[in-house]
């Protein structure tokens, strides 16, 4: 049983619609799959400076909670970018960039086609465009400077400045708004339509949802380079935040496919303050959450679920949780500190929140009994962002990232046991 104390009992919403037998079936794989997942591999695997992000053993946090094992997934400093974003944005502006080079020419281009940038009078006429909380809103931006089309992102009143100037300094345009997350991406498309950008939004809704699914088969390129690992067989719990729900499903689609009904329980957390997943679980039916959003995990304060996201979580995931702020800041000291001889890691404030709801969910004897969480589960967590806001994270942990890490490791291949 944890001693982490602080942390409060979650609120667990157990799925009944999820059932171990139910087959992953032709519908879902229209939206997400294993081929899809290992072409987004090869392309994400091509770009200059790619590299695979560590998995890291946490042995004492484990022995803490009462757990066989933990294996969190360090996105810290994918590509430089120090979220997992980059897997789903970039790789949809690079899809979105050769279909319509391939349109433009009337053949087939090739995706190393536009890696090399060969078709400069054609993309630099591109304008690319989305709504972010930071995370994706650089990774799109990322895409767009690798690739040579041109970038404007839309941000919300409550994105910090830091982020804003990280994305600024990718060459993207970057244009304030009012009001939280989901009125910025309504902004977006409204600029979309009347400038014929081209939205990249991570969120599908009616009549947008092919580049959602690019965004979030990009995602899938975290599992897949532990493809190997799963040979061993799957994890038994996977922990997993959740915004609009795109990496969510993706690590669930990942899993439900792959192994069927030998597939890990998944558990969605969400920030209290902007729990549209949860709230949907609730219901039974896709719900909406509004107001400010207000929650530390900037990256997850969403209160629109995304459409194609849920049409896999609705009976994919088998708990939605949600938790306090202060569970999130408490995750990133934990890992900042390396619990009992575990490896110091940089986590962002959204980016432990799976963590934090493992933490808090460990100290639940009751809890622990409905999802079967004991001293033989194996538990997957993934780390979707390092210090993207650096002067919050020393304020929230006492020290710089590079302090946390004084000989400059971030992120090397080699931290996998």
């Amino acid at each position: 049983m944890t001693h982490f104390l602080p942390f409060p009992r979650p609120a667990v919403v157990i799925n009944g619609r999820s059932h171990p037998d139910e087959p992953y079936g032709d519908a879902r794989s229209e939206i997400l799959n294993l081929a899809a997942g290992r072409e987004a591999m090869r392309m994400v695997s091509s770009w200059p400076d790619y590299r695979p992000t560590p998995l890291i053993d946490l042995p004492g946090l484990a022995a803490e909670l009462g757990v066989k094992r933990i294996l969190y997934k360090d996105e810290s400093q994918r590509f430089g970018l120090k979220s997992f974003k980059a897997l789903g944005g970039a790789y949809a502006v690079a899809r979105m960039l050769r279909r319509i080079v391939s349109e433009k020419l009337g053949r087939e281009v090739a995706a190393a086609e536009i890696a090399d940038r060969r078709f400069n009078e054609i993309v630099g006429s591109v304008t690319v465009t989305c709504a972010t909380d930071g995370n994706h809103g650089r990774s799109v931006a990322w895409g767009a400077r690798n690739f040579g089309c041109r970038c404007v992102i839309f941000i919300h009143s409550l994105v910090s400045e830091a982020r804003a100037d990280a994305i600024a300094r990718l060459g993207a345009r970057v244009e304030r708004t009012a009001g939280n997350y989901d009125d910025a991406v309504r902004v977006s498309f409204e600029a979309a339509e009347r400038h014929g950008w081209h939205l990249v939004s991570d969120t599908s809704f009616l009549g947008y949802t092919d580049i959602p699914r690019d965004v979030m088969q990009g995602y899938s390129v975290i599992l897949e380079e532990e493809a190997q690992r799963w040979k061993e067989g799957s994890p038994t719990h996977v922990f997993v935040q959740a915004g609009v729900g795109g990496l969510a499903a993706a690590v669930c689609a990942y899993f439900w496919e792959r192994f069927s009904s030998a597939r890990p329980r998944i558990v969605t957390v969400e920030p209290e303050a902007a729990a549209c997943l949860f709230e949907s679980a609730k219901a039974g039916t896709l719900q909406i959450v509004k107001g400010a959003l207000g929650t530390i995990m900037a990256g997850l304060a969403c209160g629109e679920p995304s459409l194609l996201a849920w049409r896999i979580l609705e009976t994919g995931a088998d708990v939605f949780a949600t938790i306090p702020d202060a569970a999130a800041v408490e995750a990133m000291r934990i890992l900042s500190r390396g619990y009992g001889g575990d490896p110091p890691v940089v986590c962002g404030e959204s980016g432990g929140a799976g963590l934090a709801g493992l933490i808090a969910c460990a100290g639940n004897a009751e809890f622990r009994r409905r999802i079967g969480l004991d001293t033989r589960s194996e538990v997957l967590t993934i780390g979707t962002e390092g210090d993207t806001d650096p002067e919050l994270y020393e304020r929230i942990v006492g020290r710089s990232a590079g302090e946390v890490l004084p000989d400059g490791f971030r992120g090397n291949a080699t931290a996998k046991y």
